[in-house]
């Protein structure tokens, strides 16, 4: 019988291929859709998860407030690691990482520089699940010296991975044996790198100087809350003596929600968010559901056809029940055809996909078998939850009134057709708006006047010690070129979110200290970067006491700080190594200027003069408008002259700032291609519903032709009430859009204004191409001869 019902529902497929046709495409696009979105959000879920003990590992972080400021930070000091492992038995192992590794590696006549090698201790081999192809997990890291490579970076020193082993490398001239090789770190994982080497012995620092990750292991995850709790015993403990008294709280981050759960100062790598997760989440379901919509639509309008259809069957003896399971079969039927399309569309739209996503996803993430399960049980799943209401709604009709064609009462049909209709268009305006505010937003943080010459300002790391003690040569000879227009040095590139931080207090009161940014500069950095002063002067290299007496700060600071006239004033930036203040005076105050992304609200900066000649690390270069890349030649010429191992890797400073932004670009853009399917599947069940109601009121149209109606006339009739509903739909989104986009606003310390132009963007473009798809139809039948209408049967 089964067997059967599946043959009818062929029939009638090819029957009405139309209708078909838009549903199968329109379910096609809507799973391929889902299915994409599936794999990203699986993807984005999975990070840190292939670790064995990932239930038992956390990050340990910190966060303190105080009277005029606060900290919320993913590095600890040296000493934690060692305390907490002394103090609480709960912790069976604790690692620390340092990410300043990085540095030039030479192997005979071969020398590369290599970012990504990380100081770590032993311990991290026992903590994370690293898969090791050559030498002991145990006690790779154990001696000083030491490194661990991956194989990529074992095969590009060595040509293969297993000739790696007991090999001595040289890393900034330094010997260093090679104690092991891993698999490359798999890239869902919240940090990865190229090589691991052994922390230098004895190596710790003040409890106040934050800058290196901890790692715990615990004997049971539970034990977690308990440590926590102890938080302000720590503090007195260790940390009250050098920072004060604050409100002070020790947080223990579980590995796997670092990812998306995570956005404190100084992250370790490149966070997701979760909020785009369940965007994501939400838009794959909804583009289902309207996708659904047309197949129930089409369905339930369809119903004046079947109906006699309907009433043969049960005068022949078919009940309600064998009714439901036919209309079952042809749904299950055409949501499988839809699947297989669904999955072409998918393989050939996924290379795109990961591009736009930078993702490495393929179509059978979760292995071959698991796949074509869920596909096949996807396809049930939907054809069942498609066809639960038009089964249950044409298998209802009595048997009587099905034989005379006699449809009933069918105002509660029409206003539930309806609501559908309204709620495509709901969510597809919603998801325009979305994409026009995230589009408004990222042109404003890239086009924001950031408080400096971002565009023709370049900047790149000297990787040799020997050239930042020549700047003042290398700048001169720079000068030389009249398409270079200034030169300077800074100890950091700004716009990378990732400058140092300190405490300030001007006065003897802790209610006066801040938490600031600190950016060691040259003289010539101010103007290079066309900054300008609101009070006071810049560093001067004729006043020979501003290396150690003299600061600049930024207006952010003093209006903190809350005096008038900050020039002139003293103030403590830190201590020496013998617990003696360090005191400096504020010689002028610059206008606000963004370090950071516009995520992140301008905050007090303190910038002084480098101490020694190896703070002179990032080279600042303005270049002019015309020729820039003769400009960059010459540089690199020039450059050769003082460096001849190390070419310059130029980044310019608007680079800096748009890459803060890559997620939600990359968000922004799979949005925008999943409104434009939102928008060409509901307008596919509009064209199927004008399409259906222009047959069925073919003879009507006929004879209002006969008697004189005109074409507009005709496609008025045809469009007005279907566009009454996009209006309705329009005035339900809007609310809802301004909320949704007012929240992911809040992400941003500097955001755009929702302006009320862009709902009637959103709704006005909905209903031009609504009113496109169905006067497409509409016209096609007024146009039609009526001769052809009247005399069909």
């Amino acid at each position: 019988m089964l067997r059967n019902y599946f043959k009818i529902a062929w029939r009638n497929l090819k029957k009405h291929k139309a209708f078909s046709f838009i549903n199968i495409f329109g379910l096609a696009v809507g799973i391929a859709a889902f299915w994409l979105i599936a794999l990203y959000v699986t993807d984005e879920l999975s990070y840190d998860r292939y670790n064995t003990k990932s239930d038992r590992i956390f990050r340990v972080v910190q966060h303190g407030t105080w009277n005029s400021g606060k900290f919320d930070l993913a590095v600890t000091s040296a000493p934690y690691a060692a305390a907490l492992k002394s103090d609480f038995p709960q912790v069976e192992q604790t690692a620390r990482i340092d990410p300043e590794g990085g540095g030039k590696i030479t192997v005979g006549d071969k020398t590369i520089n290599e970012g990504g090698m990380l100081f770590t201790d032993n311990a991290i081999l026992k903590i994370f699940s690293y898969q090791f192809l050559q030498g002991d997990a145990q006690t790779a890291l154990s001696k000083p010296q030491s490194i661990v490579l991956t194989k990529t970076l074992a095969e590009t020193l060595f040509g293969d991975a297993e000739s790696a082993i007991n090999k001595t490398i040289s890393i900034e001239g330094t010997a260093t044996n090679v104690t092991g090789v891993i698999a490359d770190v798999p890239v869902n994982s919240h940090f990865t790198f190229k090589a691991l080497r052994s922390l230098p012995e004895g190596f710790t620092s003040n409890w106040d100087d934050s800058g290196i990750y901890t790692y715990v292991l615990l004997k049971d995850a539970d034990s977690k809350n308990a440590i926590e709790a102890a938080s302000d015993q720590f503090f007195g403990k260790y940390l009250k003596k050098q920072m004060g008294d604050m409100k002070f709280r020790l947080e223990l981050q579980p590995l796997t929600s670092i990812h998306l759960h995570s956005n404190l100062g100084y992250e370790l790598g490149s966070n997701g968010n979760i909020t785009y997760i369940y965007v994501f989440g939400i838009t794959a379901l909804l583009i289902l559901v309207i996708a659904v919509i047309n197949y129930v639509n089409l369905a339930t309008a369809r119903s004046s056809i079947r109906i006699k259809e309907i009433g043969v069957r049960k005068v022949i003896g078919s009940d309600r029940g064998q009714l439901i399971t036919m209309f079952f079969a042809e749904s299950v039927l055409l949501t499988f055809i839809a699947t297989l399309i669904a999955a072409v569309l998918i393989q050939l739209s996924l290379p795109y996909f990961n591009q736009l996503s930078g993702k490495t996803l393929v179509l059978m993430q979760f292995g071959t078998v698991q796949t074509v399960a869920m596909f096949v049980g996807f396809s049930l799943f939907t054809g069942i939850l498609s066809g639960t209401y038009p089964a249950m709604f044409l298998s209802g009709f009595g048997t009587i009134n099905s034989m005379k064609g006699q449809l009933g009462n069918q105002m509660a049909t029409i206003f539930f057709r309806k609501s559908l209709v309204v709620f495509q268009f709901v969510i597809t305006i919603v998801m325009i708006v979305g994409s026009c505010v995230i589009y408004q937003q990222l042109r404003f943080a890239m086009n924001k006047d950031l408080g400096f010459n971002k565009a023709q300002t370049l900047t790149f790391h000297i990787n040799n010690r020997d050239v930042r003690g020549k700047v003042a040569a290398l700048r001169a000879q720079l000068l030389q070129n009249p398409n270079i227009e200034d030169v300077s040095t800074a100890g950091n590139p700004i716009g990378n979110n990732n400058l140092n931080s300190g405490g300030l207090n001007a006065g003897t009161g802790e209610s006066e200290s801040l938490l600031v940014q600190k950016l060691t500069i040259d003289e010539d950095f101010i103007p290079t970067l066309q900054i300008k002063m609101n009070k006071g002067r810049n560093f001067s290299k004729e006043i020979t006491s501003d290396v150690n007496e003299s600061i600049v700060v930024n207006q952010t600071l003093v209006d903190k700080l809350g005096i008038k006239d900050a020039v002139g004033r003293r103030v403590k930036i830190g201590e020496d190594d013998k617990r003696n203040p360090i005191m400096r005076t504020i010689v002028g105050v610059a206008k606000d200027f963004n370090t950071y992304s516009l995520q992140h609200k301008i905050l007090p900066l303190v910038l002084s003069l480098p101490q020694d000649a190896g703070d002179k690390d990032n080279l600042y270069i303005r270049v002019g408008k015309n020729n820039i890349q003769a400009s960059l030649a010459y540089i690199k010429q020039v450059y050769a002259t003082f460096d001849i191992e190390n070419k310059p890797e130029f980044r310019f400073l608007d680079q800096n700032f748009a890459a803060q932004y890559q997620t939600e670009q990359k968000q922004g853009s799979i949005l925008l291609i999943f409104t434009i399917l939102a928008i060409s599947i509901a307008c596919l069940g509009l064209f199927g519903l004008v399409t259906f109601t222009a047959e069925q009121r073919i003879k009507e149209i006929g004879i209002r032709k006969v008697l004189g109606a005109s074409v507009t006339s005709i496609v008025s009739l045809l469009s007005t009430d279907l566009m009454k509903l996009v209006i309705i739909a329009t005035l339900i989104a809007c609310p809802i859009a301004y909320f949704a986009m007012d929240k992911w606003l809040q992400d941003f310390e500097y955001k755009i204004t929702i302006n009320w132009w862009v709902f009637l963007l959103a709704g006005g473009g909905a209903s031009i191409v609504a009113l496109a798809t169905i006067s497409i139809q509409s016209i096609k039948a007024a146009i039609t001869n009526p001769v052809k209408s009247l005399k069909s049967e």
